[in-house]
């Protein structure tokens, strides 16, 4: 490993890739299931989606009424599977994803992946997006005991990736990917091209990422 290696670290959901589409289908799939019908909008509570299915099961049952974790955990491995069905069909790559990780490749960057989507599923998500070797080793929510925003998670992407811990950033979209980068003592990256647009601003990252043809440049700022 290179003691002063840059390394970049991806989220996976809202940040490579657009899955809001293909995961509200499985959340509505598991509440027609459940005799409920199409309970989320795809675009509408797709930020929501980019927290996970239990956020999406407990969003969709709140508005049926009160959320019983217990529903909650009884139907999240019946989502997975609806997920795993049809991981691929609407979700696409955000615009310069690929040729951004190229070129910090060029650089001798380090990449990695670090999601709370099962390893699985995000391997599979990938491997159909023809891109599975593009971002370096992928590190999924069950790859560990523990996962975002506990630094370990984001640490065990470095490692792998052959990065520098004390040189690396978090490219995200969420407000877990924000504490978990404060977690680590590593500057945050947040995309506004997600549902939140730049009023993801309010969480005040290092920088904010409106399109990945910016983000050699914001490597080399942030990391020197």
């Amino acid at each position: 490993m290179s003691a002063s290696r840059q390394t970049v670290i991806f989220d996976l959901d809202g940040t490579l890739v657009d899955t809001g589409a293909d995961l509200i289908a499985a959340a509505n799939a598991s509440f027609r299931d459940m005799g409920l019908g199409d309970l989320l909008d795809p675009e509408a509570d797709k930020a929501t989606a980019f927290r996970g299915a239990r956020a999406m099961l407990r969003l969709g049952l709140g508005r049926t009424g009160a959320v019983d974790e217990t529903v909650v955990d009884r139907e999240y491995p019946g989502l997975l599977a609806h997920y795993d069905r049809a991981v691929c069909v609407h979700s696409r790559l955000y615009p310069g994803a690929v040729e951004a990780a190229e070129a910090l490749r060029g650089r001798g960057v380090a990449l990695g992946i670090a999601t709370n989507k099962p390893f699985g599923l995000a391997d599979k998500l990938l491997r159909a997006l023809g891109v599975r070797d593009h971002f370096g080793p992928l590190v999924g929510a069950d790859s560990l005991p523990v996962r975002k925003p506990d630094p370990a998670h984001l640490w065990e992407a470095v490692d792998l990736a052959g990065g520098a811990r004390e040189r690396t950033l978090l490219v995200g979209d969420t407000e877990t990917d924000r504490t978990t980068s404060r977690n680590a003592g590593v500057p945050s990256v947040l995309v506004t091209f997600g549902p939140e647009g730049r009023d993801i601003a309010r969480l005040a990252p290092e920088a904010l990422l409106d399109h990945f043809d910016d983000l050699p440049d914001l490597v080399d700022r942030l990391l020197g």
